[in-house]
């Protein structure tokens, strides 16, 4: 609010301790070091279960595959009536396909058409493709060179009887669906969704419909977060916007912390003279105020209210967007019982220097793509201010430049965490 602007008669904000900027490595590891995952848990069915993560181990309860069967289209025969060095004959005494297996055994000299998947028949071992192979009538001739137990998929060997199939923590996957199905599983035991309530904070925010008003901004944070909670698969719990007074914002976290597991608030985590999250959460809660070692998004805040999390990110959109991503979303990730897994890099050559303060951790937006050569190349995706979120839109990925690292020169190999899978 500027200077001599009326205003709420507002208290002053006690002096409480701020730690010193703290590695990003290390503030993530404090975050993750005390969450505990929710323990609810429930059975879903499989066209249910996606995105969820699995709450016990899922063992195998049969051998993948449940029998020798063939890896291609061709013949089955015995590896042994092979001639390694002149033409092979054998008479064709009938044919398996999937679902409709050869009835019988195969009789000695003789050899089985088979389609991929089909069982193999009693005694058969090897399969020859088809297109290896000449045919006459009756008869297949078969060229030296081919190999004994060749193109057959043996029982088990995908998954044996007993073997863990899916471990617990594991956040389902489009393919661990497919798998549990191919074990005849129907339904699988996944934690419950975690409950997230979210609130912006500050009398500058203005809601979206009306004319903007003097010295006011839209809130933006509160859809970011939204859009963010949902796309990690939570259960979101939008409170709105919390003005500037210590009384509605203590209102606001008790009301929170009674309807959820965690609590995210954007602002209020700075040392400005309007902010009032330190006061209230003095009295409410257990919570640690940081200065990390990183831009954007150096103020945050974690810890409890009573037995819920709680996450205060800054209150730039970008900062509060970098938070999120490097903070809040492995924090929640964990309560929801999900194994960590770090995002995976990819290396790319910057196309104009960087500026980097060493001490800190940085993340600049930009833009990865493959060049002509097939190597990766990243350049920076407009004005790398934490309020700029048009940047952010523009861009790709984050650019990682460690703590110790100092200026980037262009043509430099960089760290590239690409926005799939991490937005």
């Amino acid at each position: 609010m500027a200077e001599g602007a009326a205003g709420p008669d507002l208290p002053v904000t006690p002096d409480l301790p701020v730690t010193p900027d703290l590695p990003v490595t290390h503030v993530l590891g404090r975050i993750l070091d005390a969450i505990e995952p929710v323990e609810a848990v429930e059975t879903l069915s499989l066209r249910e279960a996606c995105g969820r993560v699995l709450a016990a181990d899922l063992v195998s309860p049969l051998d993948v595959p449940a029998w020798d069967n063939a890896a291609m289209d061709g013949y089955a025969l015995r590896g042994a009536d092979l001639d390694p060095v002149r033409y092979t004959e054998l008479r064709v005494a009938g044919r398996a396909l999937a679902g409709h297996p050869y009835a019988g055994p195969c009789p000695p000299g003789a050899a089985i058409r088979i389609m991929t998947g089909a069982a193999m028949p009693p005694g058969l071992d090897t399969v020859v493709p088809q297109e290896s192979v000449e045919t006459s009538g009756e008869l297949v001739r078969i060229p030296p060179g081919q190999q004994a137990g060749q193109h057959r998929r043996r029982v088990g060997e995908d998954l044996a009887a007993g073997g863990l199939a899916l471990p617990a923590g594991r956040r389902l996957a489009p393919a661990d669906i497919g798998l549990a199905a191919s074990l005849g599983v129907g339904s699988l035991v996944v934690r419950r969704r975690v409950r997230v309530a979210f609130f912006s904070t500050g009398d500058e925010l203005q809601a979206i419909g009306r004319p903007l008003e003097m010295g006011r901004i839209y809130d933006s944070n509160r859809y970011t977060l939204g859009a963010l909670l949902d796309r990690l698969g939570v259960e979101a719990i939008d409170l709105g916007v919390v003005g500037d007074r210590p009384d509605a914002l203590e209102t606001a976290m008790r009301d929170a912390a009674g309807r959820a597991d965690a609590v995210i608030s954007s602002g209020g985590v700075s040392v400005g003279e309007a902010d009032h999250t330190r006061a209230v959460l003095a009295r409410l809660g257990n919570v640690e105020f940081w200065n990390v070692a990183m831009r954007p998004g150096r103020p945050m805040a974690f810890g409890r209210i009573g037995a819920t999390w709680y996450l205060g990110l800054p209150g730039n959109p970008v900062a509060l967007m970098v938070g999120f991503i490097f903070f809040a979303r492995p924090a929640l990730l964990a309560l929801g019982g999900a194994a960590p897994i770090p995002p995976v890099p990819v290396r790319a050559r910057t196309l104009e220097p960087i500026r980097k303060r060493r001490g800190r951790t940085e993340y600049p937006r930009g833009f990865v793509a493959a060049t002509a050569d097939g190597t990766m190349s990243v350049a920076l995706a407009g004005s790398q201010g934490s309020g700029v979120l048009s940047s952010m839109s523009r861009a790709n990925c984050i650019v990682a430049l460690p703590h110790d690292a100092g200026p980037v020169a262009a043509g430099d190999w960089v760290d590239c965490l690409p926005f799939e899978g991490l937005l």
